[in-house]
Formats: structure tokens, sequence, C-alpha cells
């Protein structure tokens, strides 16, 4: 089976937030990001998704987010939630659905219930909201069996990285 990667977004507050998240989906081979809510359809426009990665990526508005659950993809509630397991005990699954709630609130309870699975990164404070999905993803990449080579190193790069 193949191993694929989707993101849902409870209502994001900042169109800043969704850029960097999408920029993180760019690097780590998100393959589609859905968003409840218009606070991000009204300001996507004008934030700093340098890399164009909502051309690239497909980033959806939906209605209901559980109801957009890739097929076959396991949905997972990024909470910090009382029955939530740590990020550093969690084995990912291949195909992972991770929703992620707004910068000023939770993800509704509904949503939780409805996840396989709730996870919390443990932190003495909230985190924002890019940088979390950043970290979830990274983990991801962390546990799994990614390319060591020189070659993969090259691909990584940009234009500006040279060395």
């Amino acid at each position: 089976m193949k191993k694929t990667v989707s993101i849902g977004l409870v209502n994001p507050k900042s169109a800043t937030n969704v850029a960097v998240i999408l920029r993180a989906a760019g690097c780590y081979g998100v393959s589609s990001v859905f968003y409840t809510g218009e606070r991000f359809a009204r300001a996507k426009e004008f934030n700093q998704d340098t890399k164009g990665m909502r051309h690239k990526i497909p980033t959806i508005a939906v209605s209901d987010l559980l109801e957009m659950t890739p097929i076959g993809a396991v949905p997972i509630a990024i909470e910090l939630c009382e029955d939530a397991h740590p990020l550093p005990a969690f084995e990912h699954p291949d195909n992972a659905y991770y929703i992620f709630g707004p910068e000023d609130g939770s993800i509704p309870k509904h949503i939780v219930e409805g996840c396989t699975h709730k996870i919390y990164i443990p932190t003495f404070t909230s985190m924002n909201l890019a940088a979390t999905a950043n970290v979830v993803l990274y983990d991801r990449l962390a546990k799994s069996d990614y390319p060591h080579s020189r070659d993969f190193i090259r691909s990584s790069r940009d234009t500006n990285n040279n060395l």
C-alpha cells in the first residue's frame, strides 16, 4: 500500500500559518490539505506561500473534515485532550489524515471523537498551528525509512542551496 498523508485544518485563522503548513506539506510529501471555515478563503491570496504549494498540493475548502477523510486514511486528531497519547510514543499509520485545530480554539468534540487516534506534543504550553504541523510531519519522517543519500540531499536543495 502506498504511504499517503493528508492534513485537515479546522477554520484556520492565519493565512501565514497555512502558508507555512503548505511549505511543510511540500517538504514532507503531503498529498492534500482540507480546511473548513471562511477565514483562510478570504485571506489565501495574501499569504506568504513562497513556494506556491497551494497550486501544487490540492488545498480544498470543505464543510466537514471527517466526511472528507481520504479513502483508507486513518483520521488523527492533534489536540491537547486528556485522553491523547504523546507524539514521541506514537506509531504513524501508513495512510494518515492529521486534523489540526484553529489557532484560537480547539478541534470540535465530534471531530475528535470521530478520529481513530488522538495525539499531542508534550510541551510546557500550546504551540503555534504551523509549528505543530511541522513537528508532526517531521516526527512521521524521522520514524520512517526515508532516503539517506547524497542524491536525496541534492534533490532537496533549492536554487539558494549550492554547497
